[in-house]
């Protein structure tokens, strides 16, 4: 079945860096529109950046616009969050999802997704 694998959290100071990475097997990433979310214990899980099934189409949520840029690597299977500024309020948990191949749109929205990938730990803090 189609799994989906984050990598690449850690810990970073205010005003540094970090590359997302979500890998995904059981299927080709190519038919497949890509959206990274993350989650703060208590709050809602918030969209942040979406990519369709090419590198000319991605989505970002105001939060991020300017800071993030989403990628996709197909012939690895992988969909990139490239993250720069980082602000102490990024701090979450991000988690990437597909999306079922015949929906082309991106979608910020955690019920549009089909699949979901079980997160990886971002901590931006001195």
């Amino acid at each position: 079945q189609l799994r989906l694998v984050e990598s690449g959290g850690g810990l970073v100071q205010p005003g540094g860096s970090l590359r997302l990475s979500c890998l995904l097997s059981g299927s080709r990433l190519d038919a497949y529109t890509i959206a990274w979310f993350r989650q703060v214990p208590g709050k809602e899980r918030e969209g942040i950046s979406c990519i369709a099934d090419s590198n000319t189409v991605t989505t970002y949520a105001d939060s991020v616009q300017g800071r993030f840029t989403i990628s996709r690597d197909n012939a690895r299977n992988t969909v990139y969050l490239q993250m720069s500024s980082l602000k102490p309020e990024d701090t979450a948990n991000y988690y990437c999802a597909a999306r079922l191949p015949q929906f082309k749109q991106c979608k910020l929205t955690p019920e549009a997704m089909d699949y979901w990938g079980k997160g990886t730990l971002v901590t931006v803090s001195t």
